[in-house]
C-alpha cells in the first residue's frame, strides 16, 4: 500500500480555508496540513523551526519572497506545470516586472492576492471623488482625516504625493521634506489608527471625511458592512500595495503536489473566495475599485527603517516642523 501523500502549507488566515483544503485533498488523494501565521516574523520562525517537518509551500509578500530566495530556501518554479497562470491579469503574468519574484532567470513566486492602499472617503461629505493623496492635506477636512500609524507607509505615500520617483529609497533632503509635510498633516487629523476595525469605529462615530486606507479594499468592505457610504480611490500619482505570492520550498518532498497546490490556488472559484470572504483582490479579475491602468507601486525594502521610525516617533509625539 502506497504511503499517503502529505502537503505541508504555511499561509495566512483566509488563504487556505477548510473547504478549499478538503476539495484539494479529494482531487489529489492527499492530506494537507496547514499552519497559519499572523506576521512576517512568525512566518520566518516557522520556516526555521527544527522541531517540525519542513514545509512544502508558503505564502509571503514580495519583500519576504526576496529574503527567502536569497537565503536559498525556495525552489525554482516550472511555469509549464502552472497553466492557471495564463488566467491571471497581464500585470501579474509579467513576473519580471515585479521586484523579488525572479532571480537568475528563474521564477520563485506566483502572485496570489494583494491590496492597494488608496483613499477611502465619505460620499456624503465628498460627493466628487478625490484624485490625489494631496487631498489629505486639504484644509477643508480639518479634524476629519484618519491616517495609519506607520513610519514606512507614511513616508512612502507622501513621497508619491510629492512626485519622488523612488518612494522606498529616499535621500536625506527628501526625508526632511516629507517629515515637514507629515507634521503639516497633523492639522487635519482626527487621529492615527492601527487596526481596520478601529478605523471603522473612528470613521463612523466621528464622521470622518477622508482616510488613508492602509488595508485598502478590506477596510472598504468592513465600512460598508457597518453601514457607511464610502468610496475608494486609487490616486493619480500612484498607490502603494502589498502583494502576497505562493512559493515552493527547496525542502518540498513532493514537488508535483506542491506545484498542483499553487496551480489550484489560481482556479477562478478558489481565487474568488479571497474577494468574497476577505475583501481582498485576487490576480484573475480586476477589482471594481481599481482600473486596469492604475499605477500600482508594490512595497519594497526601504533605505533606512530605523531613521524612518525615529522621525515618525517625533512626528506622532507633536514635534514642531522647524525642529526637523
Amino acid at each position: 500500500m502506497a504511503a499517503e501523500k502529505v502537503l505541508r502549507v504555511l499561509a495566512w488566515p483566509g488563504y487556505a480555508d477548510a473547504d478549499v483544503v478538503k476539495a484539494f485533498e479529494t482531487r489529489y488523494d492527499a492530506k494537507v496540513e496547514v499552519t497559519l501565521v499572523d506576521s512576517d516574523e512568525a512566518l520566518w520562525a516557522q520556516m526555521h523551526d527544527k522541531d517540525t517537518p519542513p514545509f512544502d509551500v508558503l505564502a509571503a509578500n514580495t519583500a519576504e519572497i526576496r529574503r527567502y530566495a536569497d537565503a536559498n530556501l525556495l525552489a525554482p518554479l516550472d511555469l509549464t506545470k502552472l497553466p492557471n497562470t495564463r488566467r491571471q491579469l497581464p500585470r501579474f503574468q509579467a513576473l519580471g516586472s515585479i521586484h523579488g519574484l525572479t532571480s537568475g532567470g528563474n521564477v520563485y513566486a506566483i502572485p496570489f492576492t494583494y491590496s492597494t492602499m488608496g483613499l477611502i472617503y465619505d460620499r456624503r461629505q465628498i460627493p466628487v471623488a478625490p484624485h490625489s493623496m494631496r487631498e489629505l492635506w486639504n484644509p477643508r477636512y480639518r479634524g476629519k482625516v484618519l491616517d495609519f500609524n506607520s513610519a514606512q507607509h507614511n513616508f512612502s505615500f507622501t513621497a508619491l504625493a510629492l512626485g519622488y520617483p523612488h518612494p522606498f529609497q529616499l535621500d536625506p533632503e527628501q526625508m526632511r521634506a516629507i517629515a515637514h509635510r507629515l507634521v503639516d498633516l497633523r492639522r487635519n487629523l482626527l487621529t492615527y489608527y492601527t487596526l481596520p476595525e478601529e478605523a471603522t469605529a473612528f470613521f463612523i462615530q466621528h464622521k470622518v471625511a477622508l482616510m488613508f486606507g492602509n488595508y485598502g479594499t478590506q477596510q472598504v468592505q468592513l465600512l460598508r458592512r457597518a453601514g457607511a457610504d464610502v468610496g475608494y480611490v486609487i490616486p493619480d500619482e500612484g498607490v502603494l500595495a502589498w502583494l502576497d505570492c505562493w512559493s515552493m520550498t527547496r525542502a518540498a518532498s513532493d514537488k508535483p503536489l506542491a506545484l498542483a497546490w499553487i496551480n489550484y490556488m489560481l482556479e477562478p472559484s478558489v481565487s474568488a473566495l479571497l474577494t468574497q470572504r476577505q475583501g481582498l483582490a485576487n490576480t484573475l479579475t480586476e477589482p471594481a475599485e481599481t482600473s486596469a491602468d492604475a499605477h500600482i507601486v508594490w512595497i519594497g525594502p526601504v533605505e533606512d527603517i530605523q531613521r524612518r521610525e525615529e522621525l515618525w516617533a517625533r512626528i506622532v509625539s507633536g514635534d514642531r516642523s522647524g525642529r526637523f
